[in-house]
């Protein structure tokens, strides 16, 4: 399995009144990884696009473990776990020190211009893990 690892810093603007990263922006955490996830497998989203192809979240989960705080020092983990036809999963975990805070996935339709289905790139089917 390939674990994909991006380091990020919670700014401010990523808290709430209580000084925790407010809940909904760990989804976007989660694209933060995904992005970077294609990218090292050549796909970035602009090439995607470029290929008539979008991957459109169908499904997101997060299961809160404990929070994170301005200026804490997060490591952002992510892989895809299935990927097959014209759907992918792909599982993000979030630490601190270690400390896994926050994990879950999002589940992607692939699609093309028109919104119709349509087949993952090779490149990303490799990705997931041996059966």
């Amino acid at each position: 399995m390939r674990v994909t690892e991006l380091e990020y810093r919670v700014p401010y603007a990523d808290t709430d009144r209580m000084g925790i990263v407010y809940y909904a922006n760990y989804l976007i955490y989660f694209e933060r990884i995904r992005n970077e996830i294609l990218r090292e497998a050549g796909l970035p989203y602009r090439i995607l696009e470029e290929q008539g192809l979008m991957l459109p979240v169908v499904e997101a989960v997060c299961r809160y473990k404990a929070p994170a705080r301005y200026d804490d020092m997060l490591s952002l983990k992510g892989w895809v776990s299935e990927a097959k036809g014209a759907r992918t999963r792909i599982e993000c975990e979030v630490y601190k020190d270690n400390e896994l805070l926050v994990n879950g996935y999002t589940i992607h339709a692939a699609v093309n211009a028109a919104g119709r289905p349509a087949r993952l790139p090779e490149t990303l089917i490799a990705l997931k893990p041996e059966a």
